[in-house]
């Protein structure tokens, strides 16, 4: 058995589209999530997390608006010539997006600014002409979203996603002449052709909203699919499109009697699990075809809808990753990729030219200090501009398309594997493993920790917390598997949460993170905290609940009797701390103790137990507290003591335990950023094992369902490897034995210098509310000194198993 490198290096502005079935096969790009991308068209580079093209009415130009955590700017585009014409910056935005009738202005909603952004096109440039406030107060909570221009009426109508509103404009005063309260958080708004109604999605319900104008009030709610978001108009007004991102479905309204007429699956099988996320849409020219962007396939879905109420499919095309937006321009398709085209290797470390300033051929100033990256803002999205495929190369796309994705109706049932094995290649096939512990941690990459274990695959120059901070962790990997190849699902907590647990994170929670996470504003809204945010049909306890598991959990989505989610109360241990960084994970290990030493005398432990062990995350350098040697030893400790305890149990032998970060942004990786630490112990599980297999937090989830007979909850986790390598059918029930940390668990920082000073600032409250780039830089410079320089996540196309014939 071997492995190898796969890094792919992308080529912007290449003409990429026409190709054969061979073409595509071999410009394939693996995904760190186990998909795989065969992008077509030409290629423009886009900003981070591109999520709205707007086009002016005669076609001139093409306007996008990129809302990542990093640098959020407006481009403008001739559409004629596929060329950019002008990039600004943009403090706030999100989603909203229009140009005036006379192609002369452009208006862009201000994220949590609270405002609108007009700027005019001059000498074929933008320039900033005006702000329309919502509100003076700025503490008010508002976010504008989608956005719609009556330039006859002089009306601007603006929807909201954090105080459900629809706000009413006078173009000519600013003024607000109305604010009308809604039910839900609103995606996108759109003018009736005769400018009578106003559609607004209803993001966080199954609803469309229709507003009467003259009548001023909602006067409609059109049943739809989940989560609604972006919607089309035919141009005589008849037929309105929605997409639905948590349906994989497109509902198709006849505006004459506000009904549903048909809904379109844009999932490539029937009763797909929940996991394209369709959320974009657009009509060709003649209005006989759709496409809808799947974002989470990496593709477009494509139907005949000649005859509304009697569609059908015409295939697919794939895009780059995560298509949030498609337009049809001049008989051409356009799709903006939120992530790209692949992961991004950064071989020599910090580079100090920008990524966007090279394509754009800006001199960087290579003078100066290296420009840190960070992997919430690491991805750039691309523009894919397709020529309308003859009905021949759509055979072709689709036919690339089923071959990029690994995700099958069959495979919901059958994974995969070999008889015997603990883990089942069937759902519902029996093992002899009864209880799963499932341990969360916080943050750390596979280098950072491991990097330093003889026969994985590490970087040793990158290790931060080696051997001597985590003894346990070095011994649990030696006593029994080493993975070098797991990789995390998400970019941070915020979707990290929802990933572990749900293996998904929808269209809101991964479009609106960024946001918070750059600074501009918003709330953690994952781990239960919003409806709107949670997974259709909940997380790994609501699928317990369904398939008659029993489960608890141990600080995870909920602290003591605080649960976040209806399915977790009754669930949640009264005694355990969730996220807390004044409390050690020790002391979190003798609460979970305490209350298993209970159940285990009544035989009432339940078959699946998740546990929050973050202390890993640290503090950085803030004076008083923990060091990070103290944070990551205290945390190594309690999983050494938690395996010691659990190993002496005498349920040993039935159990299995799986721990994993929740993401890796919190450092350095020389094989990719989503690469992380994972671990395994059990009386079944394999000794003294390194497994190179590729493997993702969904596998873990996959593997827990098929222990405890449950099938999958996601597309992702249906398609997952599950780690039945790693178990052998002869258990081996010698206990583990914890190794007493090398450091004082107590040490406190006492430095005074400018990391320590920049550490009293940092929001450690709630998960994730430092900026992790400078929380990094803290803990490399304030750890490691500042003579070595500070290096950046890598990105690339991952490291790969190539596994034997009979597992090809």
């Amino acid at each position: 058995m071997k492995y190898y490198l796969l890094i792919v290096t992308v080529f912007y502005s290449i003409i990429c589209f026409g190709q054969s079935a061979a073409e595509l096969a071999e410009k394939r790009v693996d995904l760190p999530n186990g998909w795989r991308l065969t992008p077509v068209g030409k290629q423009l580079q886009l900003g981070d997390l591109p999520l709205n093209i707007a086009v002016s009415n005669r076609g001139k130009y093409a306007a996008v608006t990129n809302n990542g955590q990093s640098t959020q700017t407006i481009q403008l585009f001739d559409a004629k010539r596929e060329t950019l014409l002008d990039e600004i910056m943009i403090p706030k935005s999100w989603y909203g997006l229009a140009f005036s009738n006379n192609e002369n202005f452009l208006y862009a909603s201000g994220g949590n600014d609270n405002r609108i952004m007009k700027y005019e096109i001059k000498n074929r440039k933008l320039e900033r002409a005006d702000s329309i406030y919502l509100t003076e107060n700025k503490k008010e909570t508002i976010s504008p979203t989608g956005i719609a221009l009556d330039e006859t009426a002089g009306k601007l109508y603006v929807g909201t996603k954090d105080n459900n509103s629809l706000y009413i404009i006078d173009l000519k005063t600013k003024n607000i002449l109305d604010k009308i309260l809604l039910e839900t958080e609103v995606y996108s708004c759109l003018l009736s052709a005769d400018k009578k109604q106003l559609y607004l999605s209803g993001w966080g319900t199954k609803t469309v909203l229709v507003y009467d104008i003259a009548a001023n009030k909602i006067s409609n709610k059109i049943n739809v699919g989940s989560h609604p978001n972006e919607m089309c108009l035919s141009k005589n007004g008849k037929y309105l499109f929605v997409a639905n991102a948590d349906d994989n479905s497109v509902s198709i309204i006849s505006t004459e009697n506000f009904k549903v007429i048909e809904t379109l699956n844009a999932a490539l099988y029937p009763e797909a699990l929940p996991g394209s996320t369709s959320n974009g849409l657009a009509l060709s020219k003649d209005e006989k075809t759709l496409y809808v962007a799947n974002a989470d396939n990496n593709c477009l879905a494509v139907f005949n809808v000649s005859t509304p109420g009697k569609s059908s499919s015409k295939g697919f095309i794939p895009t780059g990753w995560y298509p949030t937006n498609v337009k049809v321009i001049n008989k051409k398709i356009w799709v903006a990729n939120g992530k790209g085209l692949t992961s991004l290797p950064n071989p020599a470390g910090p580079n100090p030219m920008n990524l966007r300033q090279a394509v754009h051929y800006q001199q960087a100033d290579t003078t100066g200090p290296a420009k840190l990256e960070y992997i919430g803002g690491l991805f750039k999205g691309t523009m894919s501009i397709i020529p309308v495929p003859s009905p021949a190369q759509q055979g072709v796309y689709s036919a690339a398309v089923y071959q990029n994705t690994p995700y099958t109706k069959i495979g919901e049932m059958n994974s995969g594997g070999e008889a015997g094995n603990p883990v089942p290649a069937r759902v519902g096939d029996s093992s002899p493993i009864k209880y799963v512990f499932y341990i969360i941690k916080e943050n750390r990459t596979y280098d950072q920790v491991l990097g330093d274990v003889p026969g994985g695959n590490g970087d040793s120059s990158l290790v931060f917390f080696g051997k001597y901070y985590t003894p346990n962790q070095h011994k649990l990997v030696d006593e029994f598997v080493l993975l070098d190849n797991f990789y995390v699902n998400a970019e941070v907590s915020a979707d990290g949460h929802n990933w572990s647990m749900g293996a998904y994170a929808n269209d809101y929670l991964e479009k609106t993170w960024p946001t918070s996470y750059g600074g501009r504003g918003g709330s953690y809204d994952a781990e239960g905290m919003r409806e709107i945010a949670n997974n259709k049909g909940g997380f790994i306890w609501d699928h317990c609940k369904r398939n008659g598991v029993s489960y608890r959990s141990y600080g995870e989505f909920g602290s003591k009797e605080k649960a976040n989610i209806a399915a977790l109360k009754g669930h949640m241990s009264p005694t355990y701390e969730g996220w807390n960084m004044a409390v050690k994970d020790t002391t979190r290990f003798y609460q979970w103790k305490k209350e298993f030493d209970s159940l285990l005398s009544i035989n009432q432990v339940p078959q699946f137990n998740s546990l929050r062990f973050g202390n890993d995350h640290t503090e950085g350098l803030r004076k008083g507290r923990p060091t990070p040697y103290a944070h990551v030893a205290d945390n190594d400790f309690a999983v050494g003591l938690f395996l010691d305890h659990l190993s002496h149990s005498t349920i040993w032998k039935q159990s299995v335990v799986l721990i994993v970060e929740d993401d890796a942004q919190n450092g350095a990786d020389h094989v990719d950023a989503h690469r992380s630490t994972a671990y395994l112990a059990g009386g079944y599980v394999k000794r003294n094992y390194i497994d190179h297999t590729m493997y993702s937090s969904s596998s873990f989830l996959r593997t827990i369902e098929l222990i405890l007979g449950m099938p999958p909850m996601t597309q992702f986790d249906a398609a997952a490897t599950p780690l039945w390598r790693c178990f052998s059918p002869v258990p081996n029930t010698k206990p583990f034995t914890a190794l007493m940390p090398n450091v004082d668990l107590n040490e406190k920082n006492i430095a005074l210098n400018k990391w320590q000073e920049k550490s009293e600032h940092f929001n450690l409250a709630k998960e994730d509310g430092v900026p992790d780039l400078e929380f990094n830089e803290v803990l490399w410079y304030g750890l490691k000194g500042e003579s070595r320089p500070f290096p950046a996540p890598r990105r690339s196309a991952f490291l790969q198993i190539k596994a034997d014939k009979d597992d090809d």
